[in-house]
């Protein structure tokens, strides 16, 4: 954890050094939300899988370099899932390279099942981003992302996050739709047997004047000591941007 804060704490000394490129406090506050119906709800990390038909919301709010990234959620039944609360900051943000770091507050929610009732537990976790993002061209894009997930609550657990996302978008496909390609490979290493290597592919079709997408997403295990074996796990899914 020591070496991870201080890896953090020098991206930060770098970039009040930096002059690549200069914020006015004028810029203009950018603002995108999206909520997603999901058929089954895969997390990268197993033991946070909802498993069961779920609805997620996400927003973005930027800043100059700064942008606040909340996620909310649910499963169809409106019982909580997870609650996500990420402050980004871009150390370098050039139009080929960007170099982020964040931090993250979390809450991951279970149901608890006692003699008489089943209540809902709220577990907190903190998390330490740190990504660089190179782009190729406008469409195409190669992410370097690591995470150092910390739980509070007795019971929870912590450990490492590593992944390498590819992701192509923008492709025509006919004249009135787009498509989008996104593979991602990671890397988890966290208690309670939450360990593995995972092949995550996505693909989404777009409408060019609807703000709506259609979207496959499939998870397969490679090696991993999960018990049972995650194997291979889908979802399909549908998002509106607004």
């Amino acid at each position: 954890m020591r070496i991870t804060l201080s890896l953090m704490l020098l991206c930060l000394f770098t970039a009040a050094l930096s002059q690549e490129q200069s914020y006015s406090e004028r810029t203009k506050l950018k603002a995108e939300f999206n909520v997603s119906l999901n058929s089954n709800g895969i997390a990268s990390i197993p033991a946070f899988s909802l498993g069961a038909p779920a609805v997620i919301a996400t927003a973005g709010l930027a800043k100059g370099r700064f942008s606040y990234d909340p996620v909310l959620a649910y499963g169809v039944d409106m019982k909580p899932w997870y609650i996500d609360s990420w402050l980004h900051y871009k150390i370098i943000d050039r139009t080929s390279f960007k170099l982020r770091t964040g931090f993250n507050f979390s809450n991951f929610f279970t149901e608890v099942t006692m003699p008489e009732e089943v209540i809902m537990k709220s577990e907190r976790y903190w998390a330490l981003e740190l990504a660089g993002m190179y782009y190729f061209d406008e469409k195409t894009s190669l992410t370097l992302m690591y995470w150092s997930d910390n739980g509070m609550d007795p019971g929870t657990i912590s450990g490492h996050f590593l992944t390498l996302i590819g992701d192509k978008s923008g492709m025509p496909l006919g004249k009135s739709l787009v498509w989008a390609a996104n593979i991602q490979l990671f890397y988890i290493n966290y208690t309670g047997n939450n360990d593995g290597l995972f092949l995550t592919p996505k693909l989404s079709v777009s409408a060019l004047n609807v703000p709506l997408t259609l979207f496959f997403q499939a998870t397969q295990a490679i090696v991993s000591n999960v018990e049972p074996f995650p194997g291979f796990e889908w979802n399909i899914g549908v998002a509106y941007t607004f």
